[in-house]
């Protein structure tokens, strides 16, 4: 079989228990390929349960499946885009040197814009204290300050639709109307086929449900406690996200398994529906996502769209 142009890339994505990895899996074997994580909590060792990991999916039919950005630092460490793109690009070119398909699967939309877009602007230097300056701003006023900048092209792209986003944007646009030769490396963006994974809402809903339910009662309350005695913050745990958050409030005896199981339960399906709202915004900014419900129609749409025949 042979790919067809323009892609040189296949990238599954979609909200959290939507089934991309089982996905990609089939695909990486069927296509000769091998798979690219772009999971913004996958990249820390030690954390396998809560972030959803299940290395031991990647195989099929008995034959196991490369994959890479997975364990790739300690969970005290800190880890940032800029460092998921250096590490993608390398993964990325060796997978290519192998004359492999490079399949991205991840729902960390940040992630994946970063890697699809190349976001050269993330390279700008940090301004020391340019942002703390900025407290005391709305976002309404934040971006009027932006809007005052003299034009660039970063204002093409710009995301300032947090208080957060905003400061960062603000810092970037300063520093580069005070350094118009600062030199922004440039590196060719990916051509990728984008299939999104988007269950009907109650098929979500169940299965977030069962996977929440099957991970506490196999090790995930275990994998926490791990992670304390190793000397990893509350504070940093918590910053790990939701399964982290609530299991440690779990620990620490705030509500029983029961009520965890609702409550966290609530708050995944509230942050798959956050991911769709991403990656919409993803197609506004003019990336192509092919939206399909059930793996037999992710592979049906590839099979017409993707591949020629033989």
């Amino acid at each position: 079989m042979k790919i067809q142009n323009p892609y040189d890339c296949l990238i599954i994505l979609g909200p959290t228990a939507s089934g991309k990895t089982k996905l990609a899996v089939e695909l990486a074997y069927q296509l000769r390929g091998e798979i690219l994580s772009a999971d913004s909590r996958m990249v820390y060792k030690k954390m396998d349960i809560g972030t959803g990991k299940d290395l031991e999916d990647y195989h099929f039919l008995d034959m196991p499946i490369p994959y890479h950005l997975i364990d790739l630092v300690e969970p005290d460490e800190p880890y940032f885009v800029s460092q998921f793109q250096a590490d993608f690009k390398q993964a990325f070119e060796e997978v290519k040197l192998r004359s492999k398909l490079p399949i991205i699967c991840g729902g960390s939309g940040l992630y994946l814009e970063a890697v699809i877009q190349d976001f050269v602007y993330t390279k700008v230097p940090v301004t020391p204290n340019f942002k703390e300056n900025l407290d005391s701003f709305s976002l309404e006023e934040l971006k009027e300050k932006f809007e005052q900048y003299p034009y660039h092209d970063f204002k093409l792209t710009a995301d300032h639709q947090t208080l957060k986003r905003a400061k960062r944007a603000l810092e970037i646009i300063d520093y580069l109307s005070r350094n118009p030769e600062y030199y922004l490396p440039q590196s060719q963006p990916l051509k990728p086929f984008t299939i999104g994974l988007n269950p009907d809402i109650n098929t979500r809903k169940e299965k977030i449900l069962q996977r929440l339910i099957y991970r506490i009662e196999n090790g995930l309350p275990e994998e926490v406690e791990a992670l304390l005695n190793s000397g990893i913050s509350k504070d940093r745990i918590r910053f790990f996200g939701l399964e982290y958050k609530f299991i440690l409030a779990y620990l620490e005896g705030e509500f029983n398994k029961e009520l965890l199981i609702e409550r966290l339960g609530t708050a995944i399906q509230q942050f798959a529906k956050r991911q769709m709202t991403y990656f919409r915004k993803m197609e506004k900014s003019g990336i192509k996502i092919h939206w399909v419900q059930t793996k037999n129609e992710a592979m049906e749409t590839i099979i017409n769209q993707f591949i020629l025949p033989k």
